[in-house]
């Protein structure tokens, strides 16, 4: 039996958008990762697997208990980690009877559990945390360490099945390996939404939600990936010749009806000029209206054969809007200082169009020290603290990690117009266009935005700033866009003529993005590779 079932799954938000529509599919035992791009309805195919959301249309069949990572656990910060390892209250109730309490409630929390405290130590060891971390809350926890709190605790219940939606977000490099380790020794089914490359090679097989289409390969994600590129190869190919033939049928039929009106001239001609008989004229006349009426019947059916042929190998080409991002040139010399970057012991000046890329551990304090740049926060009051930094520039747009600080209540097209003043709005509607912003979506205000749309809004606002920002500041630039709009990305910033300073844990962006300069960020110290 699959481990999850949906027939003919329906989702439409309150405000009448159709979210999925009939999706249809299984996910069975193992391990699957679920690609699709943004806006495929991904997430919103997991709340409703969960139970989080109820479908409009259609059910959902579970093959037992399911389980699911909580998307906002991190901003609980006085839950106890017992809670996110869901042994609270039998360990609680274990405690209690230890210290004399013989009240029956007592017993009847643990149940069969008296090994709890044990199990949840094992599980914060496979989160790479110590024991002393069950008594502590989820604030004292870096982001990181908190998703592999919960992603432990969810292995400790063992449910039949598991939903992790983006589970790396945010994580360190160590934590995203112990992260994958965990996931190779996954027992149960295990759904993964994720844009994450290693992760997804991990998987049994790979899922895709495409066009309310759900389908499942079997293999990891480059096989698939290969896959669907030598099908679309094929299927383009088929295209192509279904065109030249529909073109070839299309031509005979013309020279056909050509040879047929010539024919019926010439019979017209002999019958007018009575060069046969009057009977033995229209016997022919007869006969040949028999013919070309055969004739034209067949040629017909063949163009229309072909046509159907080209329709089917045409819907078997994927024509998908993509996001095309093309960066103004801000006019940077080779030579300019752009900023200054420093730790107390060294400095570093960022000049010209160089890629300058800030790693280091969940909680090091990479994106303080992007705010205290940018002066959107004070710097670290700490006295031991000797990061420091200098703007030399005044064009900087910078792109948070949370995609918070839009105006909810402005439509799209004024939160784009704030920052290009002096573009004609049929100009920022045609660039707002390239990112799938199109038609009566850029009158629609922020708040009703979708993640995805938001996060592209608030690309959009950056990327179409007019002046064009002579240096560009991204924090976790790729935690929302899937892995095609995430190629765009790059290879925008690659042709890029002005300074990016990204954080990022992600290996494969920074290493497609060929940074000049990296700067690890660790217990206070900067430390240097050249790209």
């Amino acid at each position: 039996m699959p481990a999850l079932s949906f027939d003919r799954l329906t989702h439409t938000w309150p405000d009448g958008s159709v979210a999925l529509s009939e999706v249809s599919g299984t996910f069975g035992d193992g391990r699957t990762g679920l690609v699709g791009r943004n806006g495929s309805g991904k997430s919103t195919l997991l709340r409703l697997a969960s139970g989080e959301l109820t479908p409009t249309a259609g059910r959902v069949v579970r093959d037992g208990d399911v389980a699911s990572l909580p998307q906002r656990l991190t901003l609980d910060v006085d839950a106890p980690v017992a809670d996110l390892l869901g042994v609270a209250r039998p360990l609680a109730a274990l405690r209690a009877i230890e210290s004399g309490d013989v009240d029956q409630a007592r017993f009847d929390a643990v149940g069969d559990d008296w090994d709890v405290e044990a199990r949840a130590h094992a599980a914060l060891a496979d989160a790479g945390l110590p024991p002393e971390s069950l008594d502590r809350t989820v604030g004292a926890l870096s982001g990181g360490e908190a998703v592999l709190a919960a992603i432990a605790g969810i292995r400790l219940r063992s449910p039949a099945v598991t939903l992790l939606d983006e589970p790396t977000n945010n994580l360190d490099r160590d934590a995203r390996l112990r992260l994958h380790e965990m996931v190779r020794e996954w027992r149960g089914a295990l759904v993964v939404v994720s844009h994450d490359l290693a992760l997804l090679e991990l998987m049994d097989d790979t899922a895709e939600l495409y066009a309310n289409e759900l389908t499942v390969f079997g293999g990891p994600y480059s096989e698939w990936r290969a896959w669907l590129d030598a099908e679309q190869a094929a299927a383009a190919h088929a295209e192509r010749d279904a065109g030249k033939a529909l073109r070839k049928e299309r031509r005979q039929r013309m020279e056909a009806e050509v040879a047929l009106a010539r024919r019926a001239r010439t019979a017209r001609k002999a019958e007018i000029e009575k060069r046969v008989p009057g009977i033995v004229a229209h016997g022919r006349r007869g006969a040949a209206e028999v013919s070309a009426g055969r004739l034209r019947t067949e040629t017909q059916g063949k163009e229309a054969e072909a046509r159907a042929a080209l329709d089917a190998a045409g819907r078997r080409v994927r024509k998908d809007d993509s996001v095309s991002i093309d960066l103004p040139d801000p006019e940077v010399s080779s030579g300019r200082r752009i900023a200054t970057i420093g730790d107390g012991d060294r400095s570093w000046v960022v000049r010209g169009r160089e890629r300058i890329a800030l790693t280091g551990p969940n909680g090091a304090g990479k994106s303080t020290f992007l705010l205290a740049l940018l002066g959107l926060a004070p710097a670290d009051p700490a006295p031991s603290s000797p990061l420091a930094g200098e703007l030399h520039v005044g064009r900087v747009g910078y792109l948070p990690q949370r995609v918070d600080g839009l105006h909810e209540d402005a439509s799209v097209l004024d939160v784009v117009r704030d920052a290009a003043p002096g573009t004609p709005d049929r100009e920022l509607r045609n660039r707002l266009a390239r990112f799938l912003v199109r038609g009566a979506a850029v009158e629609r205000p922020v708040r009703t935005l979708s993640g995805g749309e938001r996060f592209r809004v608030a690309l959009a606002r950056l990327l179409l700033a007019d002046p064009p920002p002579q240096l560009l500041v991204l924090d976790e630039p790729t935690n929302n866009l899937d892995i095609d709009t995430a190629e765009q990305l790059i290879g925008a910033l690659r042709s890029y003529r002005g300074a990016v300073l990204a954080v990022s844990h992600d290996d494969a962006f920074l290493a497609r993005l060929a940074p000049d300069l990296v700067l690890e960020l660790r217990d206070g110290t900067l430390t240097e590779r050249r790209g």
